[in-house]
């Protein structure tokens, strides 16, 4: 499974890019937000990647950061939003500001997004309120940097892979975190280190 590119940027339309990673072109379909930020045709580009198999076709989807690819991964966990969906609601809305209306229970704000009636509103209200508000808020306290929330997220995922419980990965990252370990090998060769007995 494809998790994350880095190439260079040779094609950009709204809502997919090409990027080449050692002559092979990779198509990554895209939300608008990471359309607008993207650099210059010809420029380095790296993005989180989701990998969607089906039968007829394997489809790459790419973001610009894991908390996106996490708020991407839960909507296509509801029923009737498949990835293409889950692109359009994500540059329909901010991921911040869609996990913001899905913890209030915004259905008018959720229902602007295009794509979106009233009955998938309250479907995502009553199947993600709760996701979302497990999500650790933007700049949490455990580490101020970008960098090193995104460490952060990323060992809690590879913890709960493990089969670690969220709540007990989360606090043990963040004892780890605010010792001043800063790579992922590190931060979960010392958190293991702590669970186990």
């Amino acid at each position: 499974m494809i998790a994350q590119i880095s190439g260079t940027l040779v094609q950009k339309v709204p809502g997919e890019i090409v990027i080449d990673v050692a002559g092979i072109g990779y198509q990554v379909h895209i939300p608008l937000n990471v359309f607008y930020q993207l650099p210059e045709i010809g420029a380095p580009v790296r993005l989180q990647i989701h990998t969607h198999l089906r039968e007829d076709a394997l489809q790459l989807f790419g973001f610009q950061d894991l908390a996106e690819k996490q708020v991407f991964l839960l909507l296509i966990g509801v029923s009737g939003i498949g990835p293409k969906l889950a692109v359009n609601i994500l540059s329909g809305i901010p991921a911040e500001d869609l996990a913001r209306a899905l913890k209030e229970g915004d259905q008018v704000r959720l229902m602007a997004i295009p794509g979106v009636g009233r009955k998938l509103a309250e479907r995502m209200i009553v199947e993600l309120k709760d996701k979302f508000a497990n999500l650790a808020p933007a700049g949490a306290e455990s580490v101020g940097t970008e960098k090193g929330s995104q460490l952060m997220q990323d060992a809690i995922s590879a913890l709960v892979n493990l089969g670690y419980k969220k709540p007990e990965a989360e606090k043990m990252v963040r004892e780890v975190l605010t010792n001043g370990e800063r790579s992922l090998e590190s931060v979960l060769k010392e958190t293991l280190r702590r669970i186990s007995p």
